[in-house]
């Protein structure tokens, strides 16, 4: 059995801990909110954008213009995989299963690439890049640091790399792989096409009434003139809302995780007080029985 003393050294420590633990959960938890309102107040934006895209494209010749070039497809020879993890850990498994989505993407989808040297990771976030540079996967490391930060113009920068990238044939496919933010305790896994986007007639542009019923627009400019302007944007903003999913994910996992620690470090303190008490009443009891030995000893040795 345990001394005293290293009993009441394992307490202090999981006093410590827990604290620790109980202070990130708060910070996380503050952090949760604000990155939860961005996300919330991002996509129906992005629904609505992606809906005009829909409206704007109807009859619009898609092998020619705008529309053809980020809508080309081509056998997926070179493919670049956009992996969007975080800057920390102690946010439970929210890595680990991005990483494990990564590598069972490749496997796969795209071992043959793989194996002959044509698929690349562009990552985001420094667990993503410290993870597979360990093993040695071929990456784009321009843009790792960008969570320190998260706002629309430099997730721009990304994302126009990445367009431009597929329009110069050095892609013919981008995905993206990230964690899809539900609630505070469900992250969702998604790895997304990115390019080539589909065609306007199979976008999704959700269930909405007045997408139900043909309309004749008069467009001032024309289509291929909004469309020359809406399609790209409309990309840059699908890709900074996965990046703005990732970060409140990122939070929630962290709150629950730090949450759980706390629970598990109060379910520590227990075991350990009790250990503790046991330990202390047995070292009374026996410095008790070694008294009365003592005293009876000396009461003999008199008689």
């Amino acid at each position: 059995m345990a001394n005293l003393k290293e009993v009441k050294n394992r307490i202090n420590s999981v006093v410590n801990t827990q604290q620790i633990t109980k202070a990130m959960k708060m910070v996380a938890a503050s952090k949760l909110r604000k990155a939860q309102d961005m996300i919330t107040q991002m996509r129906p934006y992005a629904a609505k954008l992606v809906a005009l895209q829909k409206k704007v494209a109807e009859g619009v010749d898609t092998d020619l213009g705008v529309v053809g070039k980020y809508t080309f497809y081509r056998e997926p020879k070179k493919v670049l995989l956009v992996v969007i993890s975080s800057d920390r850990g102690l946010c439970g498994a929210f890595n680990n299963n991005i990483f494990k989505r990564t590598i069972a993407v490749i496997n796969t989808s795209y071992r043959d690439q793989f194996d002959k040297g044509n698929v690349q990771l562009l990552v985001i976030g420094k667990k993503a890049r410290d993870f597979f540079k360990r093993r040695d996967y071929p990456m784009i490391t321009d843009y790792f640091e960008l969570l320190s930060d998260i706002n629309f113009n430099g997730i721009k920068q990304v994302s126009e790399s990445v367009m431009d990238g597929f329009l110069a044939g050095k892609y013919d496919k981008v995905e993206i792989i990230y964690n899809e933010f539900k609630n505070a305790a469900t992250q969702i896994l998604r790895n997304e096409q990115f390019l080539p986007i589909a065609p306007p007639e199979e976008v999704d542009a959700g269930e909405d009434i007045e997408n139900t019923y043909p309309t004749d627009y008069i467009f001032e400019p024309s289509k291929e003139e909004l469309l020359a302007e809406i399609i790209p944007y409309a990309l840059k903003v699908q890709f900074y809302r996965a990046v703005l999913d990732s970060n409140a994910s990122e939070q929630g996992a962290r709150m629950v995780a730090m949450d759980q620690a706390t629970e598990n470090a109060g379910d520590l303190l227990k075991e350990l007080r009790l250990t503790y008490n046991r330990t202390r009443q047995a070292a009374i009891t026996r410095e008790i029985l070694e008294i009365v030995a003592g005293a009876d000893a000396l009461a003999k040795g008199g008689d």
